[in-house]
């Protein structure tokens, strides 16, 4: 990976209700997803968490989810695919407007959760969420996932003008599809001599070991990271040396 990028989900909390440590993982990594008012957030914490991000030099990007704050944007909610077109411009919406009174720019949409995992699923609901982020006067690119089917990826964003950014999860177990693991199965989720392992494998060949031992190309141009707690962050400080020894 010429450039490494290294992006986590922030700004996830609700009122009094704290999630993570935001201004600790915002001092290490590159790219901010900030909650926009779906599956989290509300403007007090978009308007705080834009500004360490803005403070700390790092890279935001809006982070629609479902409108689910009971379950955390982790279950699907049935919506058509305008519908959810149309959810993700009004929260991409909200963080840009937000962003504004910061002065920091919002560059790239990334999905949350199950609506993450649906659209990589299902192409008209990757069109719904594509044609959304496209649809703003704003340069703005869209994260996904780096799958197997990234070249089709690239080719229906380029129908819309659209610019996309890979990323890989440095936590997670991967199909032979580059699609994720489901949670509920066992070793889905690295413990942390694997998620070292696959960190060093992505910065030394931009490849992950899948789930039935093979190795699947990502060509990914970020690498997720999760911090939402103390033992987390502590992994993303190892994380990051590993990314700092590579380049």
């Amino acid at each position: 990976m010429s450039r490494i990028d290294l992006n986590s989900d922030l700004g996830e909390g609700f009122g009094p209700w704290v999630m993570g440590d935001d201004a600790k993982m915002l001092s290490i990594v590159t790219s901010a997803n900030i909650a926009c008012g779906g599956h989290a957030s509300d403007p007090e914490t978009m308007f705080q968490t834009l500004v360490l991000a803005r403070d700390n030099g790092v890279n935001v990007g809006a982070h629609p989810g479902f409108n689910d704050r009971e379950g955390f944007g982790r279950r699907v909610i049935p919506m058509s695919p305008p519908d959810i077109g149309r959810m993700c411009a009004a929260q991409i919406g909200a963080l840009i407007g937000i962003a504004a009174l910061v002065g920091v720019p919002v560059t790239y949409v990334k999905p949350h959760g199950a609506l993450y995992n649906d659209m990589m699923k299902h192409q008209p609901l990757l069109s719904a969420v594509m044609g959304a982020v496209a649809s703003y006067p704003a340069d703005l690119k869209l994260m996904i996932l780096a799958t197997a089917d990234a070249k089709h990826h690239h080719t229906m964003a380029r129908h819309l003008g659209l610019t996309l950014v890979l990323e890989a999860f440095a936590d997670r177990l991967y199909t032979d599809q580059g699609h994720l693991v489901a949670r509920n199965i066992a070793g889905s989720v690295h413990d942390k001599a694997a998620l070292l392992a696959q960190v060093k494998q992505l910065l030394a060949s931009n490849s992950v070991t899948t789930q039935s031992g093979k190795s699947l190309k990502l060509n990914a141009d970020s690498i997720c990271v999760h911090g939402d707690n103390a033992q987390g962050v502590a992994l993303i400080e190892d994380i990051k040396a590993l990314c700092s020894a590579s380049v």
